[in-house]
């Protein structure tokens, strides 16, 4: 059939509405997937659409690529930290030489808060939560128990306590001092033991740890909620900056960092399930929460202090950890 000259113009002026569409609908996709620099803004895993702002915007793409050494022959130990309201439970597998790897971590367990209404109450429940750990594969005698020196006197961990006792178990409490060292034990990795620092900053208290002559240092000072003592982030920026300062110039290359506020600066920043997570400046943090702002003004002081670059959050570390390293 012979068209027409309009029919010729009305199938030319299909194709053109088609091609016009096609280039509408797929151009920007086909650019946005060959320019790394497009903004993203949607949620990427666990993270805010504001997190993925700032990966794109402040440079939080820095990773620290570093594998620790997989224990030889190594053998399961517990260890559960009695708080307030609640239990912090790690299992390791560690070897002779004391490499290990983070096997399980229990945050907040409250199984035997729960019902604690008579002594036998806690005892039962705490035959529960150990019955966990050996089901697990931890042998009787590797189970520790540990507070710190604040938490003794609260009246539910005096309780739960003397249930341990009754079962045979040691409850085993630190100082300051003692949680700094084993918070470096347990976070700075051997290849770094000359040229870094270890941090644990902690709501009491702030623990910066080193290395001299194959002696573990560690001085305290204040942890991220000193607001609550009326105490100015002014005088906590200069106290922290004088204990930074004792840092010896060859142990400033970087930071091992630990505890609760560094927890909430790295975890909208994480990457996957990466062990080590860098954290930004820290200008780069923004929040009215007081005590996430009371943390980052303890970090900006160890920073200011040390030039340290970077500071770096490692996710399975704990000090509870490093008293396990030091039986």
């Amino acid at each position: 059939m012979k068209l027409t000259p309009f029919s010729r113009l009305l199938i030319v002026l299909a194709i053109l509405v088609g091609v016009f569409l096609l280039i509408r609908n797929y151009l920007p996709q086909l650019q946005q997937s060959t320019n790394p620099d497009t903004e993203v803004v949607k949620e990427e895993g666990d993270k805010t659409e504001e997190a993925v702002k700032a990966d794109k915007n402040t440079g939080s793409n820095a990773v620290f690529d570093y594998a620790t050494p997989k224990p030889i022959n190594g053998k399961l130990k517990g260890v559960v930290e009695l708080g307030a309201s609640g239990f912090n439970s790690f299992i390791i597998n560690v070897d002779e030489q004391d490499r290990w790897e983070l096997k399980k971590a229990e945050f907040g367990a409250s199984l035997v808060y729960e019902n604690m209404a008579t002594e036998q109450d806690v005892r039962d429940g705490l035959k529960k939560y150990i019955a966990t750990m050996l089901d697990y594969g931890v042998s009787g005698k590797e189970i520790h128990f540990m507070m710190s020196s604040s938490a003794i006197k609260s009246p539910e961990v005096q309780k739960i306590q003397r249930g341990l006792k009754s079962l045979g178990y040691v409850v085993n409490t630190v100082n300051a001092e003692q949680e700094g060292r084993y918070a470096l034990m347990a976070s700075l990795p051997d290849d770094w033991k000359d040229s870094a620092f270890a941090v644990d900053v902690g709501s009491g208290n702030t623990k910066v740890s080193w290395i001299t002559d194959g002696r573990i240092e560690s001085e305290e000072v204040y942890g991220s909620k000193y607001y609550q003592d009326g105490t100015s982030d002014e005088q906590v920026y200069n106290a922290v900056r004088a204990v930074a300062a004792k840092v010896p110039p060859s142990k400033r290359k970087m930071c091992f960092i630990i505890g609760g506020a560094p927890f909430q600066m790295a975890k909208d920043i994480r990457n996957g399930k990466e062990r080590y997570t860098v954290l930004l400046d820290p200008e780069d943090y923004d929040s009215e929460e007081q005590k996430f702002q009371a943390g980052v003004n303890i970090y900006k002081a160890l920073k200011d202090e040390t030039d340290a670059d970077p500071f770096v959050f490692d996710w399975d570390a704990n000090f509870t950890i490093g008293f396990l390293l030091s039986l």
